[in-house]
């Protein structure tokens, strides 16, 4: 296994990680760190939970001049704002041991609080795209001097519209700039974002941790619609830390409530809610003081726990790719997790489409008693994952863990 030092990263981040207990990089840092800190432009797919924040997030604190006041040097995009105060979170302990600044800029809070700091200076900024558009228009900052650029979840910029508004603010930024850039899928927007914004000697890799490679056992129950809450309470009962899905604002707060009554510590999170209360049923759930987190697509995808035992697709997901971001709550940072689906009769067909889309319907699976797929190749992921871990080649494309 190679080490951060291995890897090209300074003595005294070394020393700061290990402050943090974090000692043996994951697969995807050590694919993109040598090339990232180089300087190179990096296009990395990587699934939720992979470890890519560290994976451009060390470059930057190396990387990122001094700044003067509202012309950041670094920039990191992120799709939602629970995502972005988790990057956030995880660099400034890294920035501050060099000296550096970061900032984080998101809507649904006041604007006064970030200008300030802005005008102050700070080295790295970390926002999502339509605040950050705001504050380019009321001139609060410039984004001519920043030189590298980190795109997050891609993917899910481009499903929430953030695209044009992400173009935007990349022609903003000196032409001359590292990018880098991390997607669970490099296909359709992403791939022509990649084209567009990246040097024609861009390094790709491809890291594994799709859903069919994760240590993730997957269930799907055929349930009656008014057998799901007192199921939902059981499996919360049983797993512990639960996020579980539901397709409307108005679906989870009425779950939440449900769960309550049947005596389950339960929070919901949604777009529909003001930023100090989505803040505060995510930390209850990271404390441990909520049981279950009930979520919308939207407002879960910044959700960043590792210690997350079961997802449940309360409603089903609309596609394969949702499945993917929903499960990847669970089973991060090398831990196993359990998700599980419920099936409405009505929902048979499509459910099995799904799971012939994400390779869960192998020969040797059979329905248990409740139609229950279960996975019989954990072993054989874990020592893919091992192998995986022993490091990556460096062509010009990269498949890690392939």
């Amino acid at each position: 296994m190679r080490s951060f030092h291995d890897l090209g990263v300074p003595a005294d981040l070394v020393a700061a990680l290990r402050r943090r207990n974090i000692t043996e990089p994951f697969p995807v840092q050590v694919a993109t760190l040598p090339d990232a800190l180089a300087g190179a432009d990096v296009c990395g797919r990587a699934p939720t939970g992979s470890g890519k924040t560290l994976a451009f997030g060390l470059p930057l604190v190396v990387r990122a001049a001094p700044a003067r006041p509202r012309r950041p040097r670094a920039l990191v995009l992120a799709p939602t704002r629970e995502l972005a105060a988790q990057i956030h979170k995880e660099l400034e302990p890294l920035a501050a041991a060099r000296d550096k600044r970061v900032c984080t800029v998101y809507g649904g809070v006041g604007y006064e609080k970030q200008k300030k700091a802005l005008r102050r200076g700070v080295e790295i900024l970390v926002a999502c795209p339509g605040r950050l558009g705001d504050l380019i228009a009321q001139n609060a900052v410039r984004l001519d001097a920043v030189d590298i650029v980190v795109i997050d979840e891609a993917d899910r910029m481009a499903d929430m519209g953030f695209l044009p508004e992400v173009r935007r603010i990349l022609d903003a930024t000196s032409p001359e700039r590292q990018t880098l850039l991390f997607s669970a899928t490099l296909d359709g927007d992403v791939a022509v974002l990649q084209r567009k914004y990246q040097r024609d000697d861009a390094v790709t890799y491809e890291i594994a941790g799709a859903v069919d490679e994760a240590d993730i056992e997957h269930h799907f129950e055929e349930l009656e619609a008014t057998a799901r809450v007192s199921r939902a309470t059981e499996i919360v009962r049983t797993h512990g830390s639960t996020i579980v899905f539901t397709r409307t604002r108005y679906g989870a707060e009425r779950l939440a409530k449900q769960l309550k009554t049947a005596g389950v510590d339960a929070a919901a999170i949604h777009g529909g809610l003001s930023q100090s209360k989505r803040d505060r049923a995510l930390a209850g759930f990271k404390d441990n003081k909520v049981e279950a987190l009930i979520a919308t697509d939207v407002a879960a995808r910044g959700i960043h726990v590792d210690a997350v035992a079961c997802v449940v697709h309360f409603d089903p997901p609309v596609d394969a790719k949702t499945y993917v971001h929903r499960s990847g709550r669970t089973a991060r940072a090398g831990a196993t997790g359990t998700v599980v689906s419920f099936v409405a009769r009505d929902q048979r067909a499509a459910s099995h489409k799904l799971r012939r889309e994400l390779g869960l319907l192998p020969a040797s699976t059979q329905p248990d008693s409740r139609g229950t797929d279960r996975r019989a190749r954990n072993a054989a992921n874990r020592s893919r994952r091992g192998n995986r871990a022993r490091g990556a080649s460096r062509a010009p494309q990269h498949h890690v863990g392939s």
